[in-house]
């Protein structure tokens, strides 16, 4: 695959992209659709940076990286929190037995 490293990894982000995508609708678990999610973020944290280098400075998107960051370690504390509750209330992780939580 030869070409500018931008391409490259738009590519490479897109295959991530993919990745996540397929495994949040796959996977039947929580874990593993949080595993998904997190393989998104990373897709737009790789073209955060990419893009960055376009930029004046080039660290724009390596700010922006930061914060997505900072999200995702936010988003898998609360959700392997939420997990862990229903776990513990239910002796599985399945995300179709969820419906149980609803009012």
């Amino acid at each position: 695959m030869t070409g500018d490293p931008l391409s490259i990894l738009v590519w490479l982000s897109a295959i991530f992209f993919l990745c996540g995508f397929l495994c949040m609708i796959v996977k039947r678990n929580v874990i593993g659709m949080l595993i998904g999610v997190e393989l998104i973020l990373n897709a737009a944290n790789i073209n955060f940076v990419a893009f960055g280098q376009l930029s004046r400075l080039g660290i724009d998107g390596q700010i922006a990286t930061l914060f997505v960051i900072v999200l995702a370690a936010a988003e898998a504390a609360v959700a392997l929190a939420i997990t862990l509750v229903f776990y513990n209330s239910h002796s599985t992780i399945d995300a179709d037995r969820g419906e149980s939580l609803r009012g």
